[in-house]
């Protein structure tokens, strides 16, 4: 199979069955070689990306929609689109490649059909851009509800805000303090012909220049470092976690910051790592046996502590929430196709049951660190300020902080700044 009808059939699973764009992806693409395997990648990924701005292009482009048994040919105009508008292919070989699969799908009539679409294209691309982008959500390629919510958040802010979301993510390593020096690790990977700079705002954190293979990185499979985007490093530091003590990390698959937590206090910690998905909960043993440690693993669902809870209180709570993922946009495209408005308030209401259920299992003067990589407000500080205000026992802490901004009870990483992915973060004591 050719990377580009790859790139076809993976589309049409995440636009037509909701298939999230990583596990189609590694389905599909396992068999191809690796160069075709990145090419599906970045086409499945890039047309993604853009998905809207390229949605109302061909808005423009075909007279009569396509109908839904014809999701196949509207994911090859997809793509060519995006391959004539972002990559370097010269424009004859992209267009004869997607009329060509048209044909390879048995729909010989689609062929012309892509073939004037992609030409069409390539001569009027300057006017039909221009026209397409006088509406604010095509142009940044956002569904109309998500940058609505964005814009009355953060109108300031929304022209960087939507630069940053369609931006590639950078390539972030999380770099094992208690093993290794920051400036030291970055000296082994620039010993191995690996260019990386250190973020100056994390300090466990440092990021490449390119992206590599896991496999590449000097001290990987010993637990010297993790890749982890920066902003979600900073969670193991607000929770401060000390030797000893009882520690729960609710929703914790795959486990990075079960690990970090771990690594900050040299695994001195009775750690319970719950996760609602058993299979994912495996991806936590994977990466608490590359760095050496041990935690309790407990499959479970964190509104029903009765099902899983061994007893006894904990110091510390990490509550990486499920949530909207709007934070994150630019490494997981799809979720900006797969995501609907009616999910938020489902997403708050989840969140807010995790928050009464397992607030009861913290000590008196005990942390919960309340964290999501979302965007919206709805799930973020409204969240929490309903949560204070409905209790007399809970006390937002303030985190001063030179990353992010004070939003309400808790602080806003927007995706983009300092290079960090969108993250909120609360820190709640218990009186």
């Amino acid at each position: 199979m050719s990377a580009r009808l790859c790139a076809a059939k993976v589309l049409q699973r995440v636009l037509g069955d909701g298939r999230a764009l990583d596990e189609a992806l590694d389905a599909a693409t396992s068999a191809l070689a690796p160069r075709d395997r990145a090419l599906a990648a970045e086409l499945c990924y890039g047309t993604l990306r853009w998905h809207f701005r390229i949605g109302a292009l061909l808005d423009l482009l075909i007279e009569k929609p396509l109908r839904a048994r014809d999701l196949d040919v509207e994911c090859l105009l997809r793509l060519g689109l995006y391959e004539l508008m972002h990559l370097r292919t010269p424009d004859y070989a992209a267009v004869n490649e997607w009329a060509g699969l048209a044909r390879r799908l048995r729909k010989n009539w689609a062929a012309g059909l892509v073939n004037g679409v992609l030409r069409r294209y390539r001569r009027e691309a300057e006017a039909l851009e221009a026209q397409v982008d006088t509406e604010p959500a095509a142009a940044c390629s956002l569904p109309a509800w998500l940058h609505e919510r964005l814009a009355d958040a953060y109108a300031e802010q929304m022209p960087e805000l939507c630069r940053a979301i369609n931006e590639r993510p950078p390539f972030t390593l999380r770099v094992n303090l208690a093993r290794i020096d920051r400036a030291d690790y970055v000296e082994r990977l620039g010993q191995a012909g690996i260019e990386a700079r250190i973020h100056a705002p994390v300090p466990s954190a440092v990021t490449l220049t390119q992206a590599c293979d896991v496999t590449e990185l000097p001290g990987f499979a010993e637990g010297l470092v993790s890749v982890q985007d920066a902003a979600a490093q900073l969670a193991a530091p607000l929770l401060d976690c000390r030797p000893g003590m009882r520690v729960l990390d609710a929703c914790a698959a795959p486990g990075g910051k079960t690990l970090h937590l771990l690594e900050t206090t040299d695994g001195d910690l009775d750690l319970t790592a719950l996760d609602v998905d058993a299979e994912r909960l495996a991806r936590v043993r994977e990466n608490l046996d590359r760095g050496g440690f041990e935690a309790r693993l407990a499959t479970g669902d964190g509104t029903r502590p009765q099902d899983w809870h061994a007893g006894g209180p904990y110091d510390r709570i990490l509550l990486d929430a499920p949530c909207s993922a709007t934070g994150v946009l630019r490494r997981h495209p799809d979720i900006r196709v797969l995501r609907r408005a009616c999910d938020i308030p489902v997403l708050a209401e989840r969140q807010r049951a995790l928050l009464d259920a397992l607030w009861p299992l913290l000590v008196p003067g005990g942390i919960l660190l309340y964290a999501t990589c979302s965007l919206l407000p709805q799930e973020n500080d409204a969240v929490i300020a309903a949560f204070v205000e409905d209790r007399n026992d809970v006390q937002a802490q303030p985190i001063a902080a030179a990353w992010g901004r004070p939003r309400g009870h808790g602080r806003q990483i927007l995706t983009g700044e300092s290079g960090m992915d969108g993250f909120f973060y609360a820190r709640l004591a218990k009186c």
